[in-house]
């Protein structure tokens, strides 16, 4: 462990393999912030990247030196806000994802409450969607497969429901 002559604290960082304590570029905890020259103008940006991607999952304003010209360092205080501001990004991403990929609607029909789900499977080949009806207690009723563009509503849902399970017509 390297010790933090300001907060007595030790740099775990520091030692962890491949590690970087620079003061444009630190690496460790699975990413790596770069500070780089501002594309749109003056100033400077920081840069997020998740070990294993190719693009940045955050970029942001970074702050100005003491001598306005040159950026301020990043530190491990800095370092540790940054993931945690980049994961926020990257989970609410993927939680954006879920929501547009996976639907579900529950019905009352005639042999009790019925959760109907959509799962769209985004294939770049063969896109398609999983249509699947559930009991109350969990145990699948039915699944049959459906275009991706298959509209999920109440009406499509019941209809498919009094339909016995059959596959909707597209």
């Amino acid at each position: 462990m390297i010790a933090n002559p300001i907060s007595n604290e030790c740099d775990a960082e520091a030692e962890q393999p491949g590690a970087a304590n620079e003061p444009r570029l630190w690496i460790g905890s699975g990413w790596t912030a770069r500070v780089i020259k501002n594309e749109d103008g003056e100033g400077w940006a920081v840069e997020m990247i998740k070990d294993g991607e190719a693009e940045p999952a955050l970029v942001g304003p970074w702050t100005m030196g003491r001598d306005k010209k040159n950026p301020k360092p990043l530190d491990v205080s800095a370092f540790n806000t940054l993931v945690k501001t980049a994961s926020e990004v990257l989970r609410r991403h993927e939680q954006q994802l879920h929501a547009l990929y996976h639907k579900t609607i529950t019905v009352d029909a005639q042999s009790g409450r019925v959760k109907v789900t959509l799962d769209i499977v985004p294939d770049e080949y063969d896109p398609h969607a999983l249509l699947g009806a559930y009991d109350d207690f969990g145990e699948q009723l039915a699944q049959v497969r459906v275009p991706a563009g298959f509209k999920l509503s109440m009406r499509s849902a019941s209809a498919w429901i009094d339909n016995g399970f059959c596959r909707p017509s597209p």
